[in-house]
């Protein structure tokens, strides 16, 4: 190897400082890639490898490194990019004694591009990608380093109120984190390529008197299909038999019970998963932030077991959930009477009433308690209140109390931008199971 491009990369000669890192450092792909660094007999060395084995750590203490990044940025720019992920930002510095995660350097190291990266091409903007602790991901978030952030915050909430049919550690968890610095946005969602872990904060379920250990085993057996009346088909992902611990793996429709629904050919069972799925888009396309849509969920796709018969993939439960395009479902997606055509002409329809209602651009999203331990409840710039109710049964709000407290101005009546069905506000509201209302003060 040439010694120059070597330093590019964290290489040992041996492994006495591999095992003194080794000792603070989490494995992250403890199954299929178990430890931090890989020998390579081609160089005899010994390389830092965080994620996989063909992901090499690069040095960032060596400038060329930084130098050369940069200069990939600028690349990527000139193409026309408008936003860069940067993946995995809590792993950029390394320091012995420590867990080489969400290390102060790291933030100097992204402050130190973003500043450059405005000089030079002031209309791209970074997006970071960081699953640790919530305190963590919002460090990242801010003008000065990553404007945009995934919000695995509000993907984990949304699956666990799912699984518990209650919201109350979501709204919990949302009042204190989802908030964020003027100019910068979570980027939302439920679905993407990798697995669903469980990255809630231990201090915020205790908080509410939560077992955070025990819950995320639940949530773990619920959704694989092991905990008795889940509706999900999901398959665990880096399963720890001595801790019990895993991720998840699975699509959007097969988590939320459609798999399950159609196996069993349940016309109820069919109808509340497929709510599950619009509700869910629902609360990403209407709260603050900028939605993402995973390809496939705009179609139901279900998850696909033909990866298990490619044994380069076969190791690794994700590929369930990373489906080739279904030209046979595609051919659906007009048709209302399929289930393909239901979600996908609802999800057109949400966005477009997304684009044209002038309180989702912008403004403050609010969290609040609905006093329904069933129903979220949030407002857009006290402007819009929205409901969702996460029961298999009808629940009810105190409508009239509710828009006193949250829109503060008087109320005439209520509209729901969704169905343009009018609510004055002098009554409970009552919600069906898996329904979302987006309701605009009116008068």
């Amino acid at each position: 190897g040439d010694p120059e491009y070597q330093d590019y990369y964290l290489m040992f000669d041996d492994r006495r400082l591999p095992d003194q890192y080794e000792s603070k450092l989490r494995e992250i792909f403890p199954d299929q890639a178990p430890g931090s660094f890989t020998y390579r007999s081609e160089i005899k060395k010994w390389v830092w490898t965080t994620f996989h084995r063909y992901q090499w750590d690069l040095n960032y203490a060596n400038p060329a490194v930084f130098h050369a990044m940069l200069g990939e940025m600028l690349f990527l720019a000139n193409q026309g990019v408008e936003v860069l992920r940067l993946d995995a930002v809590p792993f950029i510095w390394k320091q012995l004694g420590t867990d080489c995660e969400n290390l102060p350097q790291a933030h100097t190291i992204i402050r130190a591009f973003n500043t450059l990266m405005r000089i030079a091409a002031p209309a791209l903007v970074f997006k970071s990608e960081a699953i640790v602790h919530p305190k963590h991901v919002r460090s990242y978030i801010d003008e000065l380093e990553c404007p945009l952030s995934y919000n695995p915050i509000m993907m984990v909430s949304l699956w666990d109120a799912l699984a518990t049919r209650d919201v109350r550690f979501m709204t919990h968890t949302m009042k204190k984190h989802f908030a964020l610095p003027s100019g910068t946005s979570w980027i939302n969602y439920i679905r993407s390529h990798d697995d669903i872990g469980w990255g809630f904060a231990d201090e915020d379920a205790i908080e509410i008197g939560i077992n955070p250990r025990d819950h995320r085993y639940f949530l773990n057996m619920f959704y694989t299909g092991r905990f008795p009346g889940s509706f999900a088909t999901g398959l665990p992902f880096n399963y720890n038999p001595r801790t019990q611990d895993m991720r998840i793996s699975g699509t959007t429709a097969s988590l939320a019970g459609l798999e399950q629904a159609l196996e069993r050919d349940d016309p109820i069972f069919k109808e509340h998963a497929i709510r599950r799925i619009l509700m869910l888009y629902a609360i990403v396309l209407s709260a603050g932030g900028i939605p993402l849509i995973y390809l496939g969920d705009e179609l139901a796709a279900l998850n696909d077991y033909s990866y298990r018969d490619d044994p380069h993939l076969a190791d690794d439960s994700r590929w369930v959930h990373r489906p080739r395009l279904d030209d046979e479902r595609l051919s659906k997606r007009r048709d209302p009477r399929t289930i393909e055509g239901r979600v996908f002409q609802m999800l057109s329809n949400l966005i477009f009433i997304r684009k044209r209602t002038p309180a989702f651009r912008n403004g403050e999203t609010a969290f609040f308690d609905t006093g329904n331990p069933h129903v979220l409840g949030y407002t857009r710039h006290r402007q819009i209140m929205v409901l969702a109710n996460f029961s298999d049964f009808q629940q009810t709000v105190n409508l009239p109390a509710l828009a006193r407290q949250e829109l503060y101005a008087p109320v005439l009546y209520l509209i729901d931008l969704i169905t343009g069905n009018d609510h004055v506000p002098d009554q409970p509201l009552a919600l069906e199971p898996f329904t979302i209302v987006w309701l605009e003060r009116r008068g």
